[in-house]
């Protein structure tokens, strides 16, 4: 995974305990999960229909 092994990951994980606290990682946590989510929406609504996607930023040009 992207060359890095589990001991790295432990000093990130601490790093990051360290920094934010623990009372925040769940809401980290559940920021990051809400952004991947939101973006894999949106991609994958883009796969399925490119040409709405395409008017749909026609118009947005338009009304500006």
């Amino acid at each position: 995974m992207f060359g890095i092994g589990m001991p790295e990951l432990i000093i990130i994980l601490v790093i990051i305990l360290i920094i934010f606290g623990a009372g925040k990682l769940p809401e980290i946590g559940a920021g990051m999960g809400k952004a991947i989510r939101n973006f894999r929406g949106e991609s994958d609504k883009e796969k399925k229909d490119p040409e709405k996607i395409e008017d749909e930023k026609i118009e947005d040009e338009k009304k500006t």
